[in-house]
């Protein structure tokens, strides 16, 4: 078949080829400790990109809630960049520490684990709806928080693709290290 690409858009895609062989039976996983189970890791893992972020999201909230204009646009470009590293980081240490584990069940927790940080996003929008707004009335607080879980799940998705491609890339490129005859 014609491989057709347009706009760098693959549409024939061919499918994936996975670096090493493969056994047909899956080996049993070992018994895992507390923080390498999905939520104590998802929740640990969470705090050092939400610690990038924390200061940044006091002017956004403040731009959106309070009406204050937010102009440092510069400075959130470069704590995106630093979101994005940290998030890529975490995800491919706590994927590796799995895999030293013998843990080959690495796909969604890559996500999860990045995803993590949206959790700490939305209950940073409490603190600052406890702290900062003097919001009145049961629809503008539903308002508020069901916007704010909008953006902490959008955050989540964002940060937990982003440690799910940088795992994907360091387990692709270190099994294509391996060789087996």
């Amino acid at each position: 078949g014609i491989n057709a690409e347009y706009g760098g858009l693959n549409l024939n895609p061919q499918p994936y080829e996975y670096s090493v062989r493969t056994n047909k039976i899956p080996r049993p996983i070992p018994n895992q400790l507390w923080y390498m189970r999905t939520v104590p890791s998802m929740l640990l893992a969470g705090i050092l990109p939400f610690g990038a972020v924390f200061i940044e999201l006091y002017f956004i909230f403040s731009a959106i809630w309070e009406n204050q204009i937010y102009t440092l646009f510069s400075f959130l470009f470069l704590v995106y960049v630093i979101l994005v590293v940290c998030c890529a980081e975490i995800a491919v240490v706590i994927v590796y520490f799995q895999l030293c584990t013998e843990n080959y069940r690495w796909w969604w927790k890559s996500f999860f684990v990045a995803a993590g940080t949206g959790v700490y996003v939305f209950a940073y929008g409490a603190f600052f709806y406890c702290s900062k707004l003097d919001i009145v009335g049961f629809t503008s607080t539903v308002l508020y928080f069901g916007y704010t879980a909008l953006m902490s799940i959008t955050f989540g998705i964002f940060t937990g693709s982003v440690g799910f491609f940088a795992s994907f890339l360091f387990v692709r490129y270190v099994y294509s290290a391996v060789k087996i005859d």
